[in-house]
């Protein structure tokens, strides 16, 4: 009996109060979760770990969810089971999410069958976790709002963690000029092996100069802001005429001259991927899915953590030295 008893349990980590790191708490008896109508139970074998989802957990992000609530958005695993009138999937599918319903991390997870997708067996599960927010995101930030097209270029600013790599592979997929920044040596390099034509390290008291010199003083067309917060207004002087910042991440206010934005009618363009409809999710995945497919969506994963230490995670994610690839947790 004891046994029966515990199958029906699993590991996850409950959040009870917004908070620092601290309030995440792993525990060893939650439900496991039975799926509804067109939903899919999935046996998580890896989870990414996203910037936005430490601003949920303390509290100061826009959307809050109900207390208490599991984090977790990006998971790749197995099907174990299925709702009613879910055809797409059967269990022992190899998947991976771009939303939960019930957290993703934890040992299983709920999601609705219109947020999974198959998983090709081209990427193993800890690359499964790294396509979601990253790549949907990237390509929301793009193509969908930054209206990019061939022959232009774009400087991605921070493009060493998950959603600035995805960046450089979709960018250079649709043949655009691609500048990239990170903070280190290591990270310049692996912009540079994942699509970016220049790299340039954004620790340097120079570089914007740099970046200037390289686009022939003509600006770029498209910037990708990771932390608008302290590059907003640098990247104003950096555009050329018509140009467009895209702000996918912000940790703060930031001052500007809007008088930089007339001289060149350049514009600010704020990017959430919670907004975008269902239409704009299938044209984001049929955009992933085909990339795998072809063989350049290829992610690339860099701190990996037990469920053990996610408070560790959530610290490294915000205060690490610079950002080498997607973050995940290995239940």
């Amino acid at each position: 009996i004891a046994m029966a008893a515990t199958r029906n349990v699993m590991r996850a980590v409950r959040v009870f109060e917004f908070g620092g790191p601290e309030v995440l708490k792993l525990h060893s008896d939650v439900l496991i979760p039975d799926p509804k109508e067109n939903q899919v139970l999935i046996k998580v074998h890896a989870c990414g770990v996203n910037p936005v989802e430490t601003y949920i957990r303390s509290g100061s992000y826009t959307r809050k969810p109900a207390l208490p609530y599991t984090p977790g958005t990006d998971v790749a695993g197995v099907v174990e089971s299925v709702g009613e009138h879910v055809t797409a999937f059967k269990k022992g599918d190899r998947v991976f999410t771009v939303g939960t319903i019930s957290g993703g991390y934890a040992d299983y997870a709920v999601a609705a069958a219109n947020k999974v997708f198959p998983l090709s067996d081209k990427l193993d599960f800890r690359q499964g976790a790294a396509i979601g927010i990253p790549y949907f995101t990237a390509y929301r930030a793009l193509c969908q709002k930054g209206r990019a097209k061939a022959g232009e270029s774009v400087l991605v600013h921070g493009a060493s963690g998950g959603v600035g790599i995805a960046t450089c592979q979709i960018a250079r997929a649709c043949g655009l000029k691609v500048l990239g920044t990170a903070g280190t040596e290591e990270g310049m390099n692996m912009v540079l092996r994942n699509g970016a034509h220049q790299a340039f390290n954004h620790r340097e008291a120079n570089y914007i100069d740099k970046i200037k010199v390289c686009m022939w003083m003509k600006g770029v067309d498209i910037i990708i802001e990771m932390l608008s917060n302290v590059n907003l207004a640098a990247d104003l002087q950096l555009l050329s005429c018509a140009g467009r910042v895209m702000v996918v991440g912000c940790r703060g206010p930031v001052e500007i001259n809007p008088r930089d934005t007339m001289s060149k009618e350049s514009s600010i363009i704020g990017v959430s991927l919670f907004l975008a409809t269902e239409e704009e999710m299938h044209e984001c995945a049929t955009a992933a899915l085909d990339g795998i497919e072809a063989g350049w969506l290829k992610p690339v994963v860099g701190s990996e953590y037990p469920l053990e230490k996610v408070v560790k995670a959530h610290e490294d994610i915000i205060h690490c030295s610079g950002a080498r690839g997607k973050m995940v947790l290995l239940p």
